[in-house]
């Protein structure tokens, strides 16, 4: 017999939800007992109790949302609510008004955040509009705007030469880089109505004019590797899925996650002389020899650690290992700009505590590990890297 693990899996497999149910019930009171199954194959509502042996809990299970076990282990704990170093948040979707700027800088000198990298530009018009803003705010070393290229239209005449000449007029406007979202590859459009993949070869004209203008190109290409996967409960971001529609990119017709990243890596490959930044480490903090194989391959591509630090801080020893290696291709980056949970990237990168929370439960039901990284690697993760990277950057203001 198949076990079902939900009665809306059941539906879509051809099976009745009764029916579903029924095997779910008939197989848990089965085994309220113990009984014997194959070894890892326990079935609904069971666990194993020893090799090969099943039994279902006497009261019923809490589900995934309401079951939050209180840890009984002493640990020390050394919360990091300041960097030890300044730092430039190179991924970020967030920027000054003339309402908030005050408040925005009294938060970020408490985090000791440098330079807050606004990614969501828009194009060169919206770029001066921005820029005005942070020029006439007093603090205009503190913020600086990536600009965006819209694909509207891409493939199609004179697309390209409109591309390419408002993204010259942004970095004249005052724009330091140019940020891709991750509809590149996933939902774009050509003009003629087929997906705009990442390497096709009417955007080179966007990714060789980011190397004449002398500005990195930060991309986010796919989503987590299980957005991917079958949606099933063997899925470890099964309750972001539940969750967040929009992120369920397992259906039929859509781009799977290596046709998105090998697209990705050979358009990185095509353009040595244009400098990329991979968001999100890539997709990749969950595979690091993935990740080493693709920084040792393309000397033109960097890692921002945004929004995968669940990852980064289960594996601690590895971490640290991949983070002293790649030390001069890494940047530090977080996506939400919530000042509360910049302290969680603080503590894995700068102790060695162990068994704490992350800040998210959706994200991951897991806890975090310190990975305690030396001081000279600290420095390059948090600005020396994206000072070196990025030229546009304020240039004073930096620790020697």
């Amino acid at each position: 017999m198949r076990f079902w693990t939900s009665a809306r899996q059941a539906v879509a497999w051809g099976v009745t939800a009764a029916a579903a149910l029924l095997a779910i019930a008939v197989a848990g009171a089965g085994a309220q007992r113990g009984e014997t199954y194959p070894p890892g194959q326990c079935p609904p509502g069971t666990t194993e109790v020893r090799p090969g042996r099943c039994q279902a809990p006497e009261f019923p299970a809490p589900s995934i949302l309401d079951y939050r076990p209180r840890s009984t282990l002493m640990t020390g704990a050394h919360p990091v609510p300041r960097a030890r170093y300044p730092f430039v948040d190179i991924h970020s979707h967030t920027g000054p008004t003339a309402a908030t700027v005050g408040g925005l800088v009294r938060e970020m000198d408490a985090l000791n955040l440098r330079v807050l990298v606004n990614l969501s530009g828009g194009g060169a018009d919206a770029v001066a509009e921005t820029m005005a803003i942070i020029r006439a705010s007093g603090y205009a070393d503190r913020f600086a705007v990536f600009a965006n290229v819209t694909w509207r239209g891409a493939g199609g005449p004179g697309w390209a030469d409109a591309a390419v000449a408002d993204l010259e007029r942004a970095v004249r406007n005052g724009a330091i880089g140019l940020k891709v979202a991750k509809d590149l590859g996933l939902s774009a459009r050509k003009a003629d109505g087929t997906r705009l993949r990442v390497d096709d070869p009417v955007l080179a004209p966007v990714w060789e004019a980011a190397g004449r203008l002398d500005i990195p190109v930060i991309i986010h290409t796919a989503e987590p590797q299980e957005f991917f996967s079958p949606f099933d409960y063997e899925n470890e971001r099964w309750l972001e899925l539940a969750l967040f529609e929009s992120r369920r990119n397992f259906m039929p017709g859509q781009p799977t996650f290596d046709e998105l990243v090998g697209e990705r890596d050979r358009m990185f490959a095509a353009h040595p002389d244009t400098r990329f930044i991979n968001a999100h480490f890539g997709w990749h903090a969950n595979d690091l020899g993935r990740a080493a194989r693709l920084l040792d391959a393309l000397p033109n591509v960097m890692m921002e650690v945004a929004a995968v630090l669940y990852d980064l801080g289960r594996q601690p020893r590895a971490a640290r290992a991949f983070f002293t290696k790649y030390q001069d291709r890494i940047l530090m980056g977080k996506d939400s700009y919530q000042p509360g949970e910049f302290p969680y990237y603080f503590r894995v990168f700068e102790t060695d505590d162990e068994y704490f929370d992350y800040y998210r439960d959706y994200h991951a039901f897991w806890k975090l590990y310190g990975m305690g990284l030396p001081d000279d690697v600290l420095r390059k993760l948090y600005y020396r890297n994206a000072l070196r990277v990025t030229p546009g950057l304020p240039r004073t203001g930096w620790p020697e």
